[in-house]
C-alpha cells in the first residue's frame, strides 16, 4: 500500500509519529520517503539517533510549523500521503492561550489542506480526539473545527485526485498525556494516587492500535469519513488498583474542561454513523459518494437512532487485572530511559512486583 510512496507526518516527533515511523519502516521497506515535519529540533535530533540515516535512508527530518503555509508548501513537494498529527493538545494551556491553540489546530489545519491541494497530495488522514465530540473545552472545539475542515475539503476537490479523512480516538495508554505515567510516578514516590472522580471512565487504545487504525483508514478511505475504532473502556479506579493497590487514593475533584466519560460519537452523530466489525464511520453530512455502495463494500450497517458511543456506556470493559497486564506489557516495551518520554521507566519486574 505504501511502497513506492512519499509520506509526510506533521508533528512527527510526538508519541504517535515515532510509533508510526517505526511501523511504516518495518512493514514497508520500499517506501520512497518518510518525512518528519515538526518544530522542535531537539526532538528531531533525538529521533534521528533512534533511526540512524545509515539504516533508514528513506527517513527525512524537516523543521517547520503548520502555522507557516510557505514552509508547508516546500515540505510537501512530491509527497503522496500526509498524516496530520500536529496539534496543541494540553487542555489547560489551550484555555490560558486560546488564540495560540486556534492558530495551530484550526488555521494550521487549513494550511495543511491548502498545501496538500497545491502539491497534488493523494491522501490525507488527520488525527482527532474524543474531545471533539460534544466539546466542552477549547482544545475539543478547535479539533471539532479541524475535523469539519478536513471533511468539507472533499467538497472542493473537483477533478483533483485527493481524499481527506479523519481518525478519532481517545486516551492512548502510556503516552505523555496519559494518566498512567503520572500514577507510576506517584507509586515510585510512595504517595497517594490522586483520583479526580471515582465515576470517571476512559477508552483504552495503544499507540500501535492508533497507528494501525490510521493505516486501515488509508487503505479504506473514500474521503470525508471520520473513522472511530471499537475499543474497550476502563474505570480510573481500576487503573489505580492495577498500578498501586497498596497505596491510598486521594479524591482531588474533576478539573476544568474535563469530562467524566470520553465520548467519540454523540447521539446526534448517530444519524450519520455506520457500524463495521471493528470500527464506526461518521459519514460526511454532505453526500460525496454512494453510501449504500460504501456499506456494501465493507459490510457495514446503519446505527440505530439514539445510538451514542462513550466510555461510560460501552459494552467492552478492561478489568484491573487486564489493565495490569497491559501496563506491564507497555513497560516491557519501553527501553529504560527512552529519550523524549516524561518518565524513566523501571524494568517490569521491579515496576509491577508490588502490584501483584
Amino acid at each position: 500500500m505504501l511502497n513506492g510512496k512519499s509520506i509526510l507526518v506533521t508533528g512527527g516527533t510526538g508519541s504517535f509519529g515515532r510509533a508510526f515511523t517505526r511501523t511504516v519502516l518495518a512493514r514497508y521497506p520500499d517506501i520512497k520517503r518518510l518525512v518528519i515535519l515538526s518544530r522542535d529540533e531537539l526532538k528531531q535530533f533525538e529521533m534521528a539517533e533512534d533511526f540512524p540515516r545509515e539504516q533508514y535512508p528513506q527517513l527525512r527530518f524537516f523543521i517547520g510549523d503548520v502555522r507557516d503555509i510557505h514552509r508547508l508548501q516546500r515540505a510537501l513537494e512530491g509527497v503522496d500521503i500526509v498524516v496530520h498529527a500536529a496539534a496543541m493538545k494540553q487542555v489547560p494551556a489551550a484555555e490560558y492561550n486560546p488564540f495560540e491553540c486556534i492558530q495551530t489546530n484550526v488555521l494550521g489545519a487549513q494550511n495543511v489542506i491548502d498545501a496538500c491541494f497545491d502539491n497534488k497530495v493523494k491522501q490525507v488522514v488527520a488525527l482527532s480526539t474524543d474531545k471533539a465530540a460534544g466539546p466542552i473545552n477549547l482544545y475539543g472545539a478547535t479539533k471539532l473545527c479541524s475535523d469539519k475542515l478536513f471533511v468539507a475539503a472533499n467538497n472542493m476537490r473537483g477533478s483533483r485526485d485527493i481524499r481527506l479523512s479523519v481518525v478519532r480516538y481517545g486516551n492512548v495508554m502510556g503516552s505523555r498525556g496519559s494518566v498512567i505515567p503520572f500514577f507510576l510516578k506517584k507509586k515510585h514516590a510512595g504517595e497517594p494516587i490522586p483520583i479526580t472522580d471515582t465515576r470517571m471512565t476512559r477508552f483504552n487504545i495503544s499507540l500501535q492500535q492508533g497507528v494501525d487504525m490510521v493505516l486501515d483508514a488509508l487503505d479504506r478511505m473514500w474521503g470525508g469519513e471520520i473513522f472511530v475504532p471499537k475499543i474497550p473502556s476502563y474505570r480510573i479506579t481500576d487503573v489505580a488498583k492495577a498500578i498501586a493497590p497498596e497505596l491510598p487514593v486521594e479524591i482531588v475533584g474533576i478539573r476544568p474542561g474535563e469530562k467524566l466519560h470520553e465520548e467519540m460519537i454523540t447521539e446526534t452523530d448517530a444519524y450519520n454513523t455506520v457500524e463495521f466489525d471493528n470500527y464506526f464511520v461518521i459519514l460526511p453530512s454532505m453526500r460525496l459518494w454512494d453510501v449504500d455502495a460504501f456499506m456494501q463494500e465493507f459490510k457495514g450497517r446503519r446505527c440505530t437512532a439514539g445510538f451514542k458511543y462513550n466510555s461510560g456506556t460501552n459494552s467492552d470493559w478492561l478489568s484491573a487485572e487486564q489493565l495490569r497486564d497491559h501496563i506491564e506489557n507497555y513497560a516491557r516495551s519501553k527501553p529504560q530511559g527512552t529519550q523524549g518520554d516524561s518518565l524513566t521507566w523501571t524494568q517490569p519486574s521491579s515496576l509491577m512486583a508490588a502490584s501483584r
